[in-house]
């Protein structure tokens, strides 16, 4: 288990051991003019977190991990709750993810923020927003 989680300890930083990720591919029928990254969770939490969302995109699964295709950028001033691992340009650490999921419309993505809301739910954190620029920051 711990040797799964070796190489996501530090969501959300590009990785140095480029060599040992893999690039989800989403099927070419689908536009995926925004760019790529990904969602990971680990496996335990997969079904439970599809079930609770109501639009999904392509999802891919491997023994560990499912991954959530999510526009490129959506981790932009958003911190990814443990043990969750965001993977820009949906390069991840995965050798054998497989395509479980196809979304039923023209986009291979998730919305990000509903799929931030329930990582934050099923890993029981409270969603961190930045502060608005000039207004008041929020507690």
């Amino acid at each position: 288990m711990l040797r799964n989680l070796a190489p996501l300890r530090s969501r959300g930083v590009r990785h140095d051991h480029a060599d040992h990720l893999t690039r989800l591919d989403v099927p070419a029928v689908l536009r995926a003019d925004l760019g790529c990254d990904a969602v990971g969770v680990p496996a335990r939490h997969g079904f439970r977190l599809l079930g609770r969302l109501q639009s999904t995109g392509c999802v891919f699964a491997d023994g560990a991990w499912w991954w959530w295709i999510v526009p490129a950028g959506s981790d932009l001033d958003l911190t990814w709750p443990f043990p969750s691992h965001y993977a820009p340009g949906a390069r991840v650490p995965a050798t054998d993810a497989r395509l479980i999921r196809r979304p039923t419309g023209p986009s291979p993505y998730t919305p990000p923020i509903p799929l931030y809301l329930m990582v934050c739910q099923i890993t029981g954190t409270t969603p961190r927003w930045p502060a608005v620029a000039g207004g008041p920051a929020r507690g």
